[in-house]
């Protein structure tokens, strides 16, 4: 179902690259409307087809974005924030490190294959077409990085806070690689790749840890 605003414009402003003063609501159906059709087509979706879904022209798409980059930059920030604050709940939870290492993995992938259009557009083709949009999605994975850092260095005790970073930032890296592999491979369970990378993850960083670097 399209659901489709009149183009009134209110004094509430939004953020994101849409145009100070735009419907909020008439914002989010476009967005929505975006979705639909990046979850059908996937990085083949089109500002054109977007623009039919949402029942309005192209050139009222980019009035509310400002452009193709700040539509772009308005679907990352709708989805990765989503996804990182989901893994990040799992992750800085109470409990076992282990369990709460393969719930965040486990959460990341199941919510990756179950959005592979969106996630295919955001992470490939916007990514690459908008350094804007490359840089938002960086940004998020970054902190991301940190907040790892953080836990290594108080639950490992890791006294080199540069080999906390790096090492949080490498997994972080290591989990989207492997997670961007894992959907070309449709015969591999989620759970065969979860179990491969909680044990490199924590049985290869305690290993080094107490290596000391040596």
């Amino acid at each position: 179902m399209v659901v489709a605003y009149d183009d009134r414009v209110t004094s509430v402003p939004t953020g994101n690259g849409a145009r100070a003063g735009r419907d909020p609501r008439r914002r989010r159906a476009l967005l929505e409307a975006a979705d639909r059709v990046i979850q059908r087509d996937g990085p083949a979706a089109s500002m054109a087809t977007i623009a039919a879904e949402a029942g309005i022209s192209k050139p009222i798409l980019y009035r509310h974005f400002g452009d193709k980059s700040g539509l772009y930059q308005a679907l990352a920030e709708r989805h990765t924030r989503r996804l990182i604050e989901d893994v990040r709940a799992e992750f800085l939870r109470p409990g076992d490190l282990r369990e709460r290492t393969r719930a965040s993995i486990d959460t990341y992938l199941a919510s990756i294959s179950a959005n592979l259009g969106l996630y295919r557009f955001l992470m490939h083709r916007a990514s690459a077409e908008d350094q804007a949009t490359h840089s938002a999605v960086s940004t998020v994975i970054r902190e991301v990085g940190r907040e790892i850092a953080g836990v290594m260095s108080a639950e490992m005790r890791l006294p080199d806070r540069a080999r906390a970073h790096i090492w949080g930032h490498a997994v972080v890296g290591m989990v989207h690689t492997a997670g961007d592999w894992w959907l070309d491979q449709p015969e591999v369970p989620r759970e065969t790749v979860v179990t491969a990378l909680v044990d490199l993850i924590l049985a290869g960083l305690p290993a080094a840890a107490e290596s000391g670097g040596e």
